[in-house]
């Protein structure tokens, strides 16, 4: 069966951490209809002063923070004492869990491009231990298709392998085709699909997408792109609902407004980090 276009949201611009201008997608008023995805973000400048201010250290509990810098170079720091820098292709995966404060420092470049999604994490794993991870080009196979290729930056594809989520299963494709082309993409019947054009506009099902949409599909088995007459890049993130109470508040998402609350008062009284820390 045939999935179909049930969704799309445009993105807005807005500024966020200590003055970075990005597009955000996906926020609290899409919670129900994205779950498990709770935000989307995406950064696209060639100028530094955009995004120079960087995002300082800040909290988070509840989430898993997931980057994807397709172009340019960002270094995460945490509190559990881990520093390293991804670019140019490479994906930074945060589970914060029970709580972790991190920062994340954006360095000059020619062109800054990506997005960052917070992925939630099902009730009873929000008290995680936290955890970072990089995925770096060894990690992450890239596939050949008839009219493109296709990056596996998580999950797996037809039998071919990438990096497997510890929570919540989670397909994520970076997906590039040619001009004037349509490829077939299979997916989890079952699973939730959405789309993300991270570079140029394209057709899902013959209806024209433009670039810096979210795009939700409906449950099915497959579901056709086709390019313009230039090149397109379209992001696949799938997964499994939660269908759990949510409540958001800042950098933290968890179940009840009770262990809302309680997050913010530990971060109050210095007890919000529950591993030990390094920073």
């Amino acid at each position: 069966m045939q999935r179909k276009i049930e969704k799309l949201i445009c993105g807005r611009e807005t500024i966020d951490g200590a003055g970075v201008k990005l597009t955000r997608v996906l926020g609290p008023q899409t919670i129900k209809e994205f779950d498990p995805i709770l935000m989307l973000d995406c950064f696209d400048s060639t100028n530094f002063n955009d995004y120079k201010a960087s995002f300082p250290m800040h909290p988070h509990r509840g989430i898993e923070t997931i980057s994807y810098v397709y172009e340019g170079s960002m270094t995460h720091k945490d509190s559990l004492g881990n520093t390293d820098t991804i670019q140019n292709g490479q994906v930074q995966w945060m589970s914060a869990g029970s709580g972790i404060l991190h920062e994340e420092i954006l360095h000059p470049f020619t062109r800054m491009l990506g997005v960052q999604l917070w992925l939630n994490l099902p009730q009873k794993d929000k008290m995680s231990d936290p955890f970072y991870k990089s995925i770096k080009e060894d990690e992450i196979k890239e596939l050949n298709l008839e009219n493109g290729k296709m990056r596996i930056l998580a999950g797996e594809y037809q039998g071919e392998n990438g990096y497997k989520s510890k929570f919540l299963p989670f397909d994520y494709y970076d997906i590039h085709l040619n001009p004037n082309t349509t490829q077939m993409i299979h997916t989890k019947k079952d699973y939730f699909v959405m789309l993300f054009l991270l570079q140029g506009d394209a057709y899902i099902n013959d209806q024209l997408v433009k670039e810096k949409t979210a795009v939700k599909l409906s449950l099915g088995e497959y579901f056709e792109l086709k390019s313009t007459d230039k090149k397109a890049q379209i992001l696949f993130m799938s997964s499994t609902p939660l269908n759990e109470p949510c409540e958001w508040g800042g950098p933290i998402v968890m179940n009840t407004k009770e262990e809302l609350n309680l997050a913010f008062e530990e971060l109050r009284n210095g007890t919000f980090l529950k591993t030990n820390t390094n920073y």
